[in-house]
């Protein structure tokens, strides 16, 4: 290796050497290392552009809040993008969810009116639907297989941040399979991480892949980080979709549980005996499981910083199948069909007990929906903070 106060040598090269070096390469067979993963799609930044963005439209939405007398209408503005040229666009639920007037204009200007056809408020996912215009075909985005992405993909974010139409952003895949602590319901909620700038009104426009597939929705950012943004992959939209468009709603069961494992810290601070399952902190009012009686917490704990609410029962198993780590728990709520009936193996103080109940379904609600969003205020903008996130700290489950 040169380095700075010493020249490289020049290479004297020897003719007869050259030659039969040339014969051993030409004659050596191929290496037996894995071969480099072809690019399917190497689209210039400008035409990638030019195909995916008339697909993207602004998003605005209106509601009434009655106890707000200052501004009893809140106004805010997403993105969209249209997956089918009957005119049904994907966005966030927590765009659109609940909302009285939803409005989307397209790539041309052109405003309609919008109805909501599906939202799911825990995946965060919606489709509205807008009439075909009469003068022409609607553009339409392809939805692109997210699984197939790897870490150190290039992509782009296409929406409307702060108000600023059809702005493009670049940047490459953080991280798959990004599983944040908070999530509500959902003990896995697969995401996208990316370092593609994604801001206030970012929220519900598509992430593209360099073929200009999405592979993606964009939902949130880290509070107070940089460049760490989060999307909700093509695949986890395929899955819920059919509920969407048939039902309205992602059916889901629903016992009305929320609380932790035990863990080995809590077990020694406690001092007690505390059986292997899930400590229950908090039994939603009117669920099956307050109906059936199963208990809550009773005394609030803070332990290094954390809340923690104990005293309740452990759940030991579900339909007699031990739960003790999060994987025996996701098999377990993965089994549950609403209409169902189910078996709680309940541990509490040393004594043992089980509740076979019905299972519900679990209701929609706006308390879901994240306090802090991506979708920007219609109307002065600077009162925005730069960014959301849908999740919050902790490990509690709930189902």
């Amino acid at each position: 290796m040169s380095t700075a106060s010493e020249p490289p040598r020049p290479f004297r090269a020897i003719p007869g050497l050259l030659a039969a070096l040339a014969l051993a390469l030409a004659a050596a067979p191929a290496s037996a290392g894995p071969a480099p993963r072809a690019t399917p799609c190497a689209l210039p930044l400008p035409e990638l552009y030019d195909r995916v963005s008339p697909a993207v439209v602004s998003v605005t939405t209106a509601s009434i809040n009655p106890d707000d007398t200052a501004r009893p209408i809140e106004r805010r503005a997403g993105s969209g993008v249209i997956v089918d040229a009957t005119g049904l666009i994907l966005t966030n639920a927590h765009l659109v969810f609940g909302q009285q007037l939803v409005t989307v204009t397209l790539d041309d200007g052109t405003t309609l009116p919008s109805r909501i056809v599906g939202a799911d408020p825990v995946f965060d996912i919606a489709y509205l639907k807008v009439p075909p215009p009469a003068t022409g075909p609607l553009p339409v985005a392809r939805l692109g297989d997210s699984d197939a992405l790897r870490v150190g993909d290039e992509v782009y974010a296409i929406g409307n941040p702060f108000g600023l139409e059809q702005t493009l952003t670049r940047g490459i895949v953080s991280a798959v399979n990004r599983v944040l602590p908070g999530a509500t319901w959902s003990l896995k909620e697969p995401l996208i991480q990316t370092d593609a700038a994604i801001n206030p009104g970012n929220s519900g426009g598509p992430l593209v892949n360099r073929c200009g597939d999405v592979v993606g929705l964009t939902t949130a950012i880290l509070p107070d980080a940089q460049s760490i943004g989060f999307a909700i992959p093509a695949s986890l939209v395929n899955a819920v979709s059919p509920d969407l468009l048939e039902n309205g709603r992602v059916i889901r069961p629903w016992l009305g549980v929320q609380g932790e494992l035990v863990s080995p810290a809590l077990r020694e601070l406690l001092r007690e005996p505390l059986a292997d399952g899930l400590l229950v902190e908090v039994i939603e009012p009117g669920s099956p499981a307050a109906r059936a009686g199963v208990r809550g917490g009773d005394l609030d704990l803070v332990i290094a910083g954390h809340p923690l609410l104990v005293g309740g029962e452990v759940i030991t198993a579900i339909d007699g199948k031990s739960i003790g780590t999060p994987a025996t728990v996701a098999a377990a709520l993965s089994a549950l069909r609403v209409g169902a009936r189910v078996v709680l193996s309940l541990s509490r103080d040393g004594e043992t007990r089980t509740l076979d109940f019905l299972i519900g379904e679990r209701p929609a609600s706006r308390a879901e929906l994240p306090e802090s969003r991506l979708d920007a205020p219609v109307s002065d903008m600077s009162l925005l903070s730069a960014g959301g996130s849908r999740f919050v700290p902790g490990g509690r489950l709930t189902f």
